[in-house]
């Protein structure tokens, strides 16, 4: 069958865009780049619905380059052609990372542009006046940049791009993304992307497209069992910290780790337990500046971290409405924005942002909805990679975990979320000690560590920057899994002794003691005991430097009695 699918090079797609596909290490399309890109390249307005982590990028990136590069070859004039929508600041990012990867060898022919940051926009005001190929940015910021007439797109447009389009009305984007639509030609190709066809999708469907294709391409909307295991737990509040510490501390996960908490104070809740134990975590949340989460990110998916815990609430990807997110604690207000749309809280995190070779999926506290953890657990197995989730269930949750249950089994009468078989009996013995840790991580010591993060970021991002841009091998120095330190930490914490690790995990689990008895066994192979000695220094040996005093001692005794 994989001969006979279409490939890139029979896509009639420029050798320069060739080029750079290969060089990204793409040996073939996934399959919405199969379908998409050929149907894209003949003009026609498309709405593509496939799982998160399938290229959907990639899909609309390639053709939209194409038609950039052909066009240029009959006319000169620099305009902006393409336009591409996001919910997010992060998502804008990515998205203009991905397209210059793929403009490597045609970047003084096709140049891009993000504006989704939080710059003035006098700021962003030159780069757009020089008429970039590709614009990228969120709604109210093109908006914006419209009305200021920093930017005109009545006249040149080909192309538009709306990226996770089932946010949008989500994040409050209504309202601007209509009287965005006033500014925009009367003819031009749309594509619509998103992982599910929810019912705002359909009203920017009759907003946008005109008679689409539509793709709805993996019915399953995870991978199945064969590339992503999904399991669930059963334990309470104290159990759930008990668990990941052992999880964690004994390194019973392999490979890099998203965990999934439902509010900001979770988030330093577990990130002080971890760091009472020595396991260095980074924090991920709304409250953070943008530009030190696109950091966090991006060090992430360099592998200089193992664990970030994050929350997937909806101001991540809006800092605007961050303060009145956190401030309502669980009595959430309803945000509605210009648009009149309620704000979804169960989007950010989990939602557009490209965690890069993910391994474990952890559901700290379970999601509110089946959409949410649909695209929490969508961050590990993406692409080919294999992927696992483990979902921790408290007794207030269990009716949520069946409505996740319900959706996904679909036709299949077996479960797809299988019981974690894991016998917590044999790790009581580690009760006393998160006990312990957990009487150190006070609501004052959350707060205190809350203040101290935001700080230390703020620093990092506003003041730094300058000197970053100037010297960026220093930001890559620049560390967000510190200790915050607030709580009372306590060494003896950090090291497991061997009696306590379960008989049955002795054999996987290296405490710090094993260490010691490998170097006895190093030191001793024989079992014959040696004296080591500081090769034979002088007056070190005392066989060598030994001298018998005794019977002076003797007449120096008598001579002074």
């Amino acid at each position: 069958m994989a001969a006979e699918r279409l490939q890139f090079h029979e896509m009639g797609l420029d050798d320069r865009l060739l080029k750079a596909v290969a060089d990204l290490g793409w040996s073939q399309p996934t399959l919405i780049q199969e379908k998409a890109i050929p149907l894209a390249l003949e003009g026609k307005d498309l709405l593509a619905r496939a799982r998160t982590g399938s290229g959907k990028t990639a899909a609309y990136a390639v053709p939209v380059i194409q038609r950039i590069l052909t066009s240029k070859q009959s006319v000169r004039e620099q305009d902006v052609r393409a336009l591409i929508l996001v919910p997010s600041k992060e998502l804008g990012q990515q998205v203009q990372t991905m397209i210059r990867q793929l403009t490597f060898f045609c970047s003084r022919d096709v140049r891009v542009t993000d504006i989704s940051g939080k710059a003035d926009l006098s700021a962003q005001r030159p780069i757009l006046m020089e008429k970039p190929d590709v614009v990228v940015g969120t709604p109210s910021r093109v908006l914006a940049h419209l009305n200021a007439q920093n930017l005109v797109l009545h006249s040149s447009l080909e192309m538009l791009v709306v990226d996770e389009a089932d946010l949008l009305f989500s994040f409050g984007f209504e309202a601007d993304l209509k009287n965005l639509l006033c500014h925009l030609p009367k003819i031009y190709q749309s594509f619509l992307m998103s992982a599910t066809l929810s019912e705002d999708v359909q009203a920017l469907k009759e907003l946008l497209l005109h008679n689409p294709v539509v793709l709805k391409l993996q019915g399953s909307q995870l991978p199945d069992s064969s590339q992503l295991q999904q399991y669930s737990i059963k334990c309470e509040e104290e159990d759930k910290f008990l668990l990941i510490y052992t999880l964690l501390k004994l390194q019973l996960l392999q490979g890099k780790t998203l965990v999934f908490v439902g509010a900001v104070d979770r988030c330093y809740r577990l990130k002080l337990f971890l760091e009472q134990f020595g396991i260095p975590a980074c924090v991920l949340n709304s409250e953070l500046p943008v530009q030190s989460r696109c950091h966090i990110i991006t060090q992430f998916n360099q592998g200089f971290y193992d664990y970030i815990i994050a929350t997937d609430e909806q101001s991540l990807a809006d800092p605007a409405a961050a303060a009145a997110q956190t401030t309502a604690g669980k009595e959430k207000k309803k945000n509605t924005e210009k648009g009149g749309k309620a704000k979804g809280k169960e989007y950010g995190v989990s939602r557009g942002v490209d965690f890069q070779n993910v391994s474990n999926v952890i559901n700290f506290d379970f999601p509110a909805t089946v959409e949410s953890y649909i695209h929490r657990v969508g961050r590990t197995a993406r692409a080919d990679n294999p992927g696992t989730a483990l979902s921790f269930i408290s007794h207030t949750e269990l009716d949520l975990l069946s409505e996740v249950e319900e959706a996904l089994t679909g036709d299949n009468a077996e479960s797809v979320l299988k019981p974690y078989e894991f016998k917590m009996k044999e790790i009581e013995g580690f009760r006393y000690r998160c006990r312990d840790a957990m009487r150190s991580v006070t609501k004052q010591a959350v707060r205190e560590a809350r203040l101290k993060e935001i700080k230390q970021e703020l620093l990092n991002s506003e003041k730094l920057k300058t000197y970053f841009d100037d010297n960026p091998r220093d930001l890559q120095l620049l560390r967000h899994d510190k200790d915050l330190h607030p709580a009372v930490v306590k060494p003896h914490l950090k090291n497991i002794p061997e009696y306590l690790v379960p008989q049955t995990l002795k054999s996987v689990v290296h405490p710090l003691s094993s260490r010691r008895k490998k170097r006895r066994e190093k030191s001793n192979p024989i079992g014959i005991s040696k004296t080591s000695f500081k090769k034979n220094i002088k007056g070190k040996n005392p066989l060598k430097s030994f001298r018998y005093t005794r019977g002076k001692n003797i007449k120096g005794k008598a001579g002074k009695s």
